[in-house]
C-alpha cells in the first residue's frame, strides 16, 4: 500500500461517512457524560481527520513508538475527543471504557491530550500554538536523521509530520515564529490541516482575526491550499498534492462548520467549549442518522474498516524492520551511530570533562560551559542545538560542526533567529521525535519568551537543555531591561525543571553532566557573563570537588563546630567564600554551602540533606544576586537573605554589586546580625 492514494481511490463512500459520524458520536457522548469538554471541533473536523488517519497516516496501533511512523499532533488540544475517538477506532490501546471516563480522575482520556498518559498521543497539547510549533521540531528531526542515515535503497527515515490546528493556534505568536522557520528550512514533510471554522470561545473570529492567513503562510514559503473540509475527496486530493511537494511545508485550509450536525448550535460558539446538552445531543445524533441508544455505539463495519490500520501498520513496520536489518549488514558503522543516537548514549567515563585550573580572575561560567559542551559534543552525537541569535554570547556553537541550512541538514548548529518561543517548542519537538538531546541558548532574561515551552517540556518529562547566560545584575551596562533579577527564582517554580546555577567553571561542567545524565525532564543551565574565580579545589585547599554539585547542594568549605552556614549559588559562591574567611578573622566559624540545583538537592535522602544543612545549624545566610523570595525554605526563621529585590541598573557590574549590597562585606554584616 502506498503512503498516498490517488483521488479516485479516496472518493467518499457511505462507509466513510459512517466512520466520520462514529467519531462525532463518540465525541458527543463522551463530552455529554463528563458534562465538560469541547464537542464543536470534533464534530467539525471529523471528516478531514478521518481521511488523514485512514488514507495517509503511516502508523502501527500495536506499536505506537515505531521509529518510522508518521507523527500526528493535535495542536488544538481542546478537541481531544477527536483524537481519542481516532485512537480507539483505529485499534490503539484505548477502550470504550476509557472514552466513558473522559476528563475523570486518573483516566487515560484527560481533558487535553497528555504525553505518556495515552498510547498514540505524540505530545501534550492544549496551550494553543504549542503543537504546531513543536511539530516543526519533529519535522526538523526527521529531515536531519534522513540526511544523516539514509542511503540508496535504504530509506531508514522517511515519514511525515501531520498537524491539525485551529484558528486559535494561528492567532498565537509562537505559531508564526515556528512557521517562519519551517518555511526558511524548507521542511516539506510538515503538513498542517487548518480547521478553519471561524469561531472561538468569544464568538466569531472576525472580531479579532481578519488577516489573510493564506497570504501570510505563502509569504513564509509554505504551500497553501484551500478546501471544503467536509469534502473528503477534496481533503484527500489536497493531502496527496502536499505530499508530492517535498520542498515546502504545506498548509491546507479546511473550511468547516464547528459543531457540524448540531441543528441549533452548529456554526456558533455555543458548541465550542461546553456540552451540547442532552436534548441537542439527541438532535445531533438524529441529524447524523445515528442511533440514540446505546451511548458510545460503534457499528462493527466501522471497527472492521478503521482497524485495518493494525494490519497495514504491522505490514509496514515489518517491511521496515527487514529493510533495516539489511541496512545494518550493508552499513554497520552507520547502524552503530543510529543506535547510539536512538539511545541518546552518553559517556561512561566522565573524566573526559574539562577540568579548569584555579584562577582568581577567570572568565564567565558561560565560557567554561562552552568548552564543556564542545568536549561532550565529540562523545555525544545526539547533542544538537544552537541559540536565538546569540550563539557567540551563549557559547553554544559546536566547533567544527556546520550550520543547519535548508538544503544541508547535516549541521549540528541550529540558528533559531530571534525566535525564543519557537526555539523552546522546536527543542521539544526534537526531543519528542527521538534520537536527540537538544539544547538552546539565550540570555536568561529572555527565558520569559520561552516559558510556556519550558513548562511543556517539564510537563512531558523531556530531556531538553536550556543554556541561559548573562544571569544577573552582573550583566552590567546593558541595564535593568536585560538584568534577570527575578528569573532564576521564577524558573525554580516550574515543577520537574532542574535549575542549575554554576558557581565556577568546574561546576559549569558538572551542570552539563547533570543535564545529560537526567532522562526524565529538562534542565536549565544558568551561567554568568562576568568573570568569576575558578576555585582551588585541590586536596590542600579544603574545598570540596566540583563533582559534589551533582547532588544539587554540598558543603564547599567546612569547619569544626560551625556557628553559621553561608549558602550561595553562581557568581555569589566566591562572595560567600570570601565572607567565610572574613568571619574566620573575627573568630566565627562559617560553613559554606554551594546550592547550584535546589531540585536535585531535594531529591537526596533525608540523611544527606541533614548532613549539608543540619537542623542544629539554624544560623544561616543565603546570598544570591536575584530575588530573595524562596530562600526562606533554607534559611528558616532565624536566618536572613542577601538578595536583589528591585530591578537593576546600568553601570559596570562591579559597581552595581557594590551599590546593591551583593558583597562579602554585606554577607558578613548579615551573618553578624543573625548571630547577635
Amino acid at each position: 500500500m502506498s503512503d498516498a492514494m490517488t483521488t479516485a481511490e479516496v472518493s467518499s463512500t457511505e462507509l466513510d461517512r459512517m466512520c466520520a459520524n462514529a467519531i462525532r458520536a463518540l465525541a458527543v457522548d463522551a463530552v455529554q457524560r463528563a458534562n465538560s469538554g469541547h464537542p464543536g471541533m470534533p464534530l467539525g473536523a471529523a471528516d478531514a481527520a478521518y481521511v488523514l488517519w485512514t488514507r495517509f497516516l503511516k502508523h502501527n496501533p500495536e506499536d505506537p513508538n515505531w521509529i518510522n511512523r508518521d507523527r500526528f499532533v493535535l495542536s488544538a488540544g481542546h478537541a481531544s475527543m477527536l483524537l481519542y475517538a481516532l485512537l480507539h477506532l483505529s485499534g490503539y490501546d484505548l477502550s470504550l471504557d476509557d472514552l466513558r471516563n473522559f476528563r475523570q480522575w486518573g483516566s487515560r482520556t484527560p481533558g487535553h491530550p497528555e504525553y505518556h498518559e495515552t498510547a498514540g498521543v505524540e505530545m501534550t497539547t492544549g496551550p494553543l500554538g504549542q503543537g504546531i510549533a513543536t511539530a516543526v521540531g519533529m519535522a526538523l528531526a526527521e529531515r536531519w536523521l534522513a540526511e544523516k542515515f539514509n542511503r540508496p535503497g535504504f530509506p531508514v527515515v522517511d515519514h511525515h509530520t501531520y498537524v491539525i490546528c485551529s484558528d486559535g493556534d494561528l492567532m498565537e505568536g509562537i505559531a508564526y515564529e515556528a512557521a517562519s522557520m519551517a518555511g526558511h528550512l524548507a521542511l516539506g514533510k510538515l503538513i498542517v490541516l487548518y480547521d478553519s471554522n471561524s469561531v472561538s470561545i468569544d464568538g466569531a473570529t472576525d472580531i479579532t482575526f481578519s488577516e489573510n492567513v493564506a497570504q501570510r503562510f505563502r509569504a513564509a514559503a509554505w504551500r497553501v491550499q484551500q478546501v471544503d473540509g467536509h469534502d473528503m475527496a477534496a481533503v484527500a486530493q489536497a493531502l496527496a498534492e502536499a505530499i508530492d511537494d517535498p520542498e515546502r511545508p504545506a498548509l491546507i485550509i479546511a473550511r468547516t462548520t464547528i459543531g457540524h450536525g448540531s441543528p441549533n448550535k452548529a456554526g456558533t460558539n455555543k458548541c465550542h467549549g461546553e456540552p451540547l446538552g442532552a436534548s441537542e445531543a439527541a438532535l445531533t445524533k438524529q441529524a447524523l442518522g445515528w442511533p440514540l441508544e446505546p451511548e458510545f455505539f460503534v457499528p462493527e463495519e466501522v471497527y472492521e474498516h478503521m482497524q485495518l490500520a493494525v494490519e497495514v501498520g504491522n505490514t509496514r513496520q515489518q517491511e521496515w524492520t527487514r529493510m533495516f536489518e539489511r541496512y545494518c549488514a550493508s552499513h554497520p558503522e552507520l547502524a552503530a551511530q543510529w543506535q547510539q543516537m536512538q539511545e541518546r548514549a552518553i559517556p561512561q567515563d566522565w573524566s573526559i570533562l574539562p577540568e579548569f585550573a584555579p584562577n582568581p580572575k577567570d572568565k564567565g561560567t558561560r565560557v567554561s560551559a562552552g568548552v564543556a559542551l564542545n568536549t561532550l559534543a565529540e562523545h555525544v552525537p545526539s547533542l544538537i542545538g544552537g541559540s536565538a541569535d546569540l550563539s557567540s554570547s551563549n557559547n553554544t556553537l559546536i566547533n567544527g560542526a556546520t550550520l543547519l541550512e535548508a538544503h544541508s541538514f547535516v549541521g549540528r548548529n541550529i540558528s533559531f533567529g530571534v525566535r525564543e518561543h519557537a526555539m523552546g517548542a522546536i527543542l521539544n519537538g526534537l526531543a519528542l521525535h527521538g534520537g536527540f538531546i537538544p539544547f538552546g541558548g539565550t540570555f536568561l532574561v529572555f527565558s520569559d519568551y520561552m516559558r510556556p515551552a519550558i513548562r511543556m517540556a517539564a510537563l512531558m518529562r523531556l530531556q531538553v537543555v536550556y543554556v541561559f547566560t548573562h544571569d544577573s545584575i552582573g550583566l552590567g551596562e546593558d541595564g535593568p531591561t536585560h538584568q534577570p533579577v527575578e528569573h532564576v527564582m521564577s524558573l525554580r517554580l516550574i515543577p520537574n525543571l532542574y535549575v542549575f546555577r554554576a558557581g565556577d567553571g568546574n561546576e559549569a561542567a558538572m551542570g552539563w553532566r547533570m543535564a545529560l545524565e537526567r532522562r526524565d525532564g529538562p534542565t536549565a543551565l544558568i551561567f554568568t557573563r562576568q568573570g568569576v574565580p575558578t576555585l582551588d579545589r585541590s586536596p590542600a585547599s579544603g574545598l570540596a570537588p566540583a563533582s559534589a554539585a551533582l547532588r544539587g547542594a554540598y558543603v564547599l568549605r567546612d569547619v569544626a563546630n560551625p556557628q553559621i552556614a553561608l549558602l550561595a549559588t553562581g557568581s555569589e559562591l566566591s562572595i560567600a567564600l570570601d565572607a567565610a574567611f572574613m568571619l574566620e578573622e573575627r573568630g566565627i566559624a562559617a560553613r559554606v554551602v554551594s546550592m547550584p540545583c535546589w531540585e536535585r538537592f531535594e531529591e537526596q535522602d533525608a540523611a544527606y540533606r541533614e548532613s549539608v544543612l543540619p537542623a542544629n545549624l539554624s544560623a544561616r545566610v543565603a546570598v544570591e544576586a536575584g530575588r530573595s523570595l524562596g530562600w526562606e525554605r533554607y534559611v528558616g526563621m532565624q536566618g536572613t537573605i542577601v538578595g536583589v529585590d528591585r530591578f537593576g541598573a546600568s553601570a559596570p557590574h562591579t559597581e552595581i554589586f557594590a551599590r546593591m549590597g551583593i558583597t562579602a562585606e554585606a554577607v558578613v554584616a548579615a551573618a553578624l546580625r543573625v548571630l547577635a
